[in-house]
């Protein structure tokens, strides 16, 4: 996320904040410009009435030392570019705590919408919408519940988000930091990292009263469209999205490739939801697929791994997808539609 909000940053929100928190603002308050020592710019100070200067004069905002006029001076900025700065800069807490938020909301919706709209259209099987438990205007309550769940799982994740723009995981640059081996072996490390934890995390939340209050509103959907996908009760969205954020503040990773996999992970998590049950291909017996999860949906106590099926067969939980199986037979012929 820091390399997300660091383009953000150049290309758009640095312009943004000198609009919405110009520094003049405070240039231009008689009172503040006096307490930081402002006036050393040499710029006029005025008195401002304007309702939106006292509203900004209430905000919080960083202590402004004399190194920090003398960089902006050394800048140019202490003429008449004031405006074009803001009292926030891109290391100021606050600052980057909003911007994080519009960016995974924004982010969040365009990843949602596009992925899932083209799994829906290419790859559903759109006669599954005829199955007798297909619920009424299913499509549109499983978009209703993601848009639901989005602002909360953006609150509880934020922290993540937040220490890692800081600085504080383990996310590195350069390739000869830990050399192209270790780049290569990260993928893999990640993915079985990652499906071991959601394997547990997901487990546990089918314990019965942990599964009435959080899960439960996920296993509505009996027969999941793409949309289904983060249609989560917000904390179990959540929960499940834990070992993503904490591998890189455990273990070291490339910053783009990590970028990469969070995005690989969250199309993955829509393509499983299709209720497709391809059977029959050689890697059925060791990824947990469509077909996989579309027997978790259900018969709600198997196949809890995310990508692989080695977990499930080590917990006793793994249940393998036959032909007879299909939720489409129980489609009626007659109704059936052609497949898109």
């Amino acid at each position: 996320m820091d390399v997300v909000l660091h383009l953000f940053d150049e290309y758009v929100l640095d312009r943004v904040w000198a609009k919405l928190v110009p520094l003049s603002a405070f240039v231009n308050s008689p009172d503040v410009a006096n307490s930081f020592n402002l006036t050393s710019t040499g710029l006029p100070v005025t008195a401002s009435s304007s309702t939106w200067t006292q509203l900004l004069l209430s905000l919080p905002r960083p202590r402004l030392t004399a190194d920090d006029i003398a960089s902006l001076s050394a800048q140019g900025l202490a003429s008449q570019s004031f405006p074009q700065v803001s009292a926030w800069p891109r290391d100021y807490v606050p600052r980057q705590l909003a911007s994080l938020i519009v960016i995974t909301l924004i982010g969040i919706h365009i990843l949602y919408f596009l992925f899932a709209g083209l799994s829906y259209a290419f790859i559903f099987n759109h006669d599954m919408m005829r199955h007798p438990r297909f619920l009424k205007n299913q499509v549109k309550l499983e978009i209703q519940t993601s848009l639901k769940a989005f602002p909360m799982m953006l609150l509880l994740t934020l922290p993540w988000f937040q220490a890692e723009v800081m600085g504080y995981s383990r996310l590195y640059d350069g390739v000869d930091t830990y050399g192209w081996t270790y780049l290569v072996l990260s993928v893999p490390f990640f993915l079985v990292f990652t499906d071991y934890c959601i394997y547990w995390i997901h487990r546990w939340l089918h314990i019965p009263f942990i599964y009435k209050v959080l899960h439960k509103p996920h296993h509505k959907w009996l027969i999941p469209t793409p949309f289904a996908s983060h249609a989560f009760h917000p904390v179990d969205g959540y929960l499940q999205s834990v070992p993503y954020h904490l591998f890189i503040f455990l273990f070291p990773l490339h910053r783009m490739l990590y970028l990469g996999l969070f995005v690989a992970v969250n199309f993955w998590s829509i393509f499983i939801h299709d209720s497709d049950m391809v059977t029959g291909h050689a890697l059925e017996k060791i990824i947990n697929g469509p077909a996989h999860h579309t027997l978790h949906h259900l018969y709600f106590t198997c196949n809890y791994g995310q990508y692989f099926t080695w977990s499930d067969r080590a917990g006793g939980s793994y249940r393998h997808p036959e032909s007879s199986l299909d939720p489409l037979l129980e489609v009626p012929k007659e109704k059936k539609t052609k497949t898109t």
